[in-house]
Formats: structure tokens, sequence, C-alpha cells
């Protein structure tokens, strides 16, 4: 019963109109933020440690704020999967970069896009999927049933997910090698059996994966970052060049420009970042002095 009762809430979201999902989330969120569990703790968190310059009352605000955000997210995932493409375009009210991919997609040698937990990311693929083929990798849900929705809702259009082992890595690389664009969520936590580096981001170690330099660093392929803004009418679309330190053949200095690239990317809209998901983990404690970034 509980593996269906998930996927039916999302099939029944995915027929409201969009206005009253985030209302819906909104009201969520502040329930959250009231309850003041895992969630708004981690969020707070995350958010004193990211923006000591804020007051303690601005830091409340955005906590607040940031956790209903997260909830539109949720509350609007449905539609995304349920509905075509031709409906989430009509969605998609501004445009800003667009150039910058298609520059970087002439170029021939595939385009790695970093697409943070900011925004909407369930909208990016889609966006990304109508300009080139898009293969993304796509860890498998407990839930089978669940597992089979969002599947389904992420393979539309022109987009191929690969498996979060060594042949959905060896996807990736033909991708790129093709000249296509490969998705990569950047600012996961990466296993402790996966390829790691400890590098800044808002100033905080924050252990980061490698695969994004290994990619760049064998196929020489171009870098950007894209999210989906939330906007009155529905979405903004953002795609920003990555920043210069990406490309570097150093590892750390590597993954030090790919955090760069998603705080960048977090500082146009701070409150619709997903704050709530422990990014600072899995570090060693102390610190080797090389991590010790203030």
């Amino acid at each position: 019963m509980k593996d269906h009762l998930a996927p039916l809430i999302f099939k029944l979201l995915a027929l409201l109109p969009l206005g009253v999902l985030r209302a819906l989330g909104s009201a969520v969120g502040l329930m959250m933020w009231l309850l003041n569990g895992r969630a708004a703790k981690v969020t707070r968190e995350n958010i004193a440690l990211c923006f000591p310059e804020l007051s303690p009352a601005q830091q409340t605000t955005l906590t607040r704020q940031s956790l209903q955000e997260t909830a539109k997210t949720a509350m609007e995932a449905g539609a995304i999967w349920r509905n075509s493409w031709a409906w989430l375009q009509g969605k998609i009210v501004a445009l800003e970069g667009d150039e910058i991919l298609r520059a970087k997609l002439a170029e021939g040698k595939g385009v790695l896009v970093l697409a943070p937990h900011h925004g909407n990311w369930e909208v990016v693929a889609p966006y990304l999927a109508s300009v080139a083929n898009l293969t993304a990798m796509y860890q498998p849900l407990d839930n089978p049933k669940m597992d089979e929705l969002v599947l389904a809702g992420r393979s539309k259009l022109n987009i191929t997910m690969a498996p979060t082992n060594r042949k959905g890595v060896m996807m990736l690389f033909k991708a790129l090698q093709n000249g296509t664009i490969v998705g990569i969520l950047p600012d996961q936590v990466p296993g402790r059996d996966a390829g790691g580096e400890i590098a800044p981001f808002f100033g905080q170690p924050a252990l980061t994966m490698t695969l994004v330099h290994g990619l760049i660093q064998r196929t020489g392929c171009a870098v950007c970052s894209c999210y989906a803004e939330r906007v009155a009418g529905g979405f903004k679309l953002v795609v920003m060049a990555a920043d210069d330190q990406i490309y570097s053949e150093e590892q750390f200095a590597s993954v030090t420009g790919l955090n760069a690239s998603v705080a960048a990317c977090v500082r146009r809209a701070p409150a619709q970042y997903q704050w709530e998901y422990k990014r600072f983990r899995r570090l060693p404690e102390p610190y080797p002095k090389r991590y010790q970034f203030k």
C-alpha cells in the first residue's frame, strides 16, 4: 500500500494548476519551519555557516523562505514529470544565457552542464534535451512504483538516464565524445567509495565529487551551469559559464571551481537552494591544514 500511495499523491498533484501547487508548497514549508524538525534545523545550520554576514533575524527569514521554496519544488515535481514539453515550455517565461550553451555545443567537444539543487532542477533536463541529446545519471529509488514514475518523467524527449555505476560513467564519457550534453547534479556529497576532494563551498570545507574533473580532463568538454529559478507565472531558465578554475588539471583547483560555479548560481536566489541537504558531512576531523579556508 505504501508503495502505491506516494506515486498516487504526485499524480493527483499533477492535475493542479502551478499557482495552486506553489501555494500548497508555501504552506507545507511554513509548517516545516514551525515544527522545527530535522529539515528546519539543518537549513538553519547551513545558512548560519554560509551567510555569517546576515543578522539572526535575516538568517531566520531565509531559513523559512528556503523551506517553503523546497516544498514548492516537491509540489511541482509531479506536474513536470507528467506533462509534456509543450506544457512546460509554456511555463518558461524567461531564458537567460541560452546562447552560452549553444555556443559551447558548437565547439563540438560536448557540454557538461552543472545543475545544482537550486530552483526547480526538474525543469532543467527537459530544457537541455530540447537543445540537444542529454545523458544524465539516475539513482533508482527504493520504492519501485515511485521509481517507475520518476524514471518515466525524466526520460522524455532526448533524455537518456545512466545508472550510477561504472557503466553509467562510461555512458557520460561517450555522450561528451559524441558532442552532446551531459547533466550532473554537482552538489551531492560523494559516497565513501566514490571519488571526492575537500574544497571550499561558501568558505566551508565540503567533500566534493571529482567525477566532473575526470570528465573534463578526459574529454576536453566545455562546462556551464544551469538552473530554473521560480518566478511569477513559471520559471526563468538561467545558463551561466562555469568558473574558469574548473578546467584546471590540478584536482583541488578544479573542484574548487566546481563549488564556485554552484555558489554563483545560489547567490542569484539564495532562498531557492536546497539548504536542508547535509552538504558538509563526511569530513575528517580534525581537518588537515590545507582545508582551513578561512
